[in-house]
């Protein structure tokens, strides 16, 4: 099995379960590890046969983008989008990093990890 990483997409979203959220936003940092065998594009140096990172980002992107109260439900979004449109994807791992998020104390982020 191989591994195919997309680390540090940089979003700025909606999310949250406070009114103020859905008003200002929030920055977002989302790590992508996609494991896959990409042994055969890689003897033929094929793209189609193996996971575009290209597409993972935009995947990202466009479900970072629906408003979710929590960022679990993006994190599980994302997890499908991707079993969707990859026939080649065995294992996913998601993590997204809410930065300063409003729990009045002083923490550089929260995160979620989706993994199946």
């Amino acid at each position: 099995m191989n591994k195919v990483s997309v680390i540090g997409i940089k979003a700025f979203a909606y999310h949250g379960c406070l009114a103020e959220e859905a008003k200002i936003g929030n920055e977002y940092i989302i790590d992508v590890e996609l494991i896959t065998d990409f042994k055969v594009s890689a003897m033929e140096d094929d793209l189609t046969k193996t996971i575009d990172y290209v597409i993972v980002n935009k995947i990202v992107e466009e479900e970072m983008a629906i408003r979710s109260k929590l960022i679990e439900t993006a994190g599980y979004r994302i997890l499908a989008r991707l079993k969707k449109e990859s026939f080649v994807l065995i294992k996913a791992k998601i993590e997204i990093k809410k930065i300063n998020p409003p729990i009045n104390g002083n923490v550089n982020y929260v995160s979620i990890t989706v993994e199946e």
